[in-house]
């Protein structure tokens, strides 16, 4: 049970503690500044856990790791900048934490059952259908 708890809660915690970070980066500074400053520091750190974890995955070394990268390691570098500058700019234009996540979220989770429904065979459920539903009612409700 942990084992399936814990990364949802990294996630969740680690997303609590994100927003407060893009919304407290000064509102004079530079968005990429400030990305760079941050992907420095995500660097570092992910290099130090991953010489500290890798043999607890199993790892290969590095070198070999590396070999095994597709396309989605580096089309994710790219797609994160995007995500990090978005939030930011967003809590930049008058975004409030409360809503801006509110939204957005409920509008990926709507995508995202479809592309899990087509891309990846998932089957899409009456409770799953109900849940987009609530979702949307949800998004109209807080705009009004």
């Amino acid at each position: 049970m942990i084992k399936r708890i814990w990364p949802v809660a990294l996630v969740v915690g680690s997303n609590i503690f994100y927003h407060i970070c893009a919304k407290e980066i000064p509102s004079d500074m530079d968005a990429f500044a400030s990305l760079t400053i941050t992907y420095a520091v995500a660097f570092v750190a992910t290099l130090i856990c991953y010489f500290i974890f890798k043999k607890a995955s199993g790892s290969e070394g590095f070198t070999k790791e590396c070999r095994k990268a597709n396309w989605a390691p580096f089309a994710l570098g790219v797609i994160i900048v995007g995500l990090e500058f978005g939030w930011i700019m967003a809590y930049k234009a008058g975004w409030q934490v409360s809503m801006g996540y509110i939204i957005v979220t409920s509008v990926v989770s709507a995508v995202l059952l479809g592309v899990g429904c087509f891309v990846y065979k998932e089957k899409i459920t009456l409770n799953k259908v109900i849940g987009i539903a609530l979702c949307l009612a949800g998004l109209i409700i807080i705009n009004i």
